[in-house]
């Protein structure tokens, strides 16, 4: 999202598929959870009530409730004023479970937001993880054709005008799907997982030189959209005259890496040069970095089948 996410936009976006309900604290409505409190990269997002790491959610769940009532007055007093005064983001009730008065006073008090939630505490804190994973993650857009091309999020990328859109609907007539044209949208959700995405006015769009803008849904149906996809690879398309493809390593191909949101996608670039059938190309890219992350690598295997044949007629002589 462009700014921080607030107390408010959190109730306000899973006001209904959480089930909450504002309790007290409208007054911390403007707190964040991101980008301006310490140890955000550390710190739990959202969790079961955590006094020595606080999380920036706070769960109160049927347990919690168990070790309350197993405190005194004021040991109970100084528990729940050290819960408030760790200023969370927001503190929820789960299952709907009542709560002590002066809990809710202490929560007005220290204007912490209080909600209370319809669901169990491990369904509840499964969708606040997912939701705020994907919300806080860091983004980027990069200029290209998101395509799935075989079960692999696949980028087309390359110089305006060099057959991108082209290259994708080819691919989406032989049964691959579209994620999003133009300026795809990707995430990093986790320290090894770049997904991306369609932004919601290109979704279902792929614009075609002379055939103008089409709506692949309507055209192929429901099964021929991506919502979203993990990014595996990139195939950089770049026009090659004869003497360009000589230079090309004819063994190992051309193969490199780009770095997307701090995490290198593995790259190949495939020439654009008359005659050749560029969806094939894709394909087969695609089967060759399958193979790659099994261990295989057909160059390797070459090489060692000429080496074992040279060392073969050697030894013969």
């Amino acid at each position: 999202m462009s700014g921080p996410l607030t107390t408010r936009d959190l109730y306000n976006a899973l006001r209904d598929k959480l089930g909450l309900r504002w309790i007290a604290g409208r007054g911390g409505s403007e707190r964040t959870l991101q980008g301006d409190f310490p140890g955000a990269g550390s710190q739990g997002l959202t969790g079961p009530l955590n006094f020595i790491h606080p999380n920036r959610v706070q769960i109160v769940g049927r347990a919690e409730l168990i070790y309350f009532a197993g405190l005194n007055e004021q040991l109970y007093r100084d528990v729940t004023s050290k819960l408030f005064t760790a200023k969370p983001a927001a503190v929820i009730l789960t299952d709907e479970i009542d709560i002590e008065d002066e809990f809710v006073r202490q929560a007005e008090h220290f204007d912490v937001p209080l909600f209370s939630s319809t669901l169990p505490d491990n369904r509840l804190v499964n969708e606040l993880q997912y939701y705020l994973t994907q919300v806080l993650a860091d983004r980027t857009s990069v200029h290209g054709v998101f395509v799935d091309v075989l079960g692999i999020g696949t980028l087309l990328t390359g110089a305006p005008a060099v057959g991108k859109s082209e290259l994708a609907f080819e691919l989406i007539s032989r049964g691959h799907h579209l994620v999003a044209d133009d300026m795809p949208e990707f995430a990093r959700i986790t320290p090894d997982i770049v997904t991306g995405t369609c932004p919601p006015l290109l979704k279902n769009f792929l614009e075609v030189r002379g055939l103008g803008v089409l709506n692949i849904r309507e055209m192929f149906g429901d099964s021929a959209i991506r919502q979203t996809k993990r990014l595996r690879l990139i195939i950089d398309l770049q026009p090659m005259g004869g003497n360009e493809l000589k230079q090309l390593d004819r063994l190992k191909g051309s193969h490199d890496s780009r770095n997307i949101l701090g995490l290198d996608i593995p790259e190949v670039t495939i020439p654009v040069a008359p005659g050749r059938n560029l969806a094939i190309l894709v394909e087969a890219a695609v089967r060759q970095h399958m193979l790659r992350r099994q261990g295989y690598d057909a160059a390797i295997d070459f090489s060692r089948r000429q080496e074992a044949l040279i060392a073969e007629k050697g030894g013969g002589s």
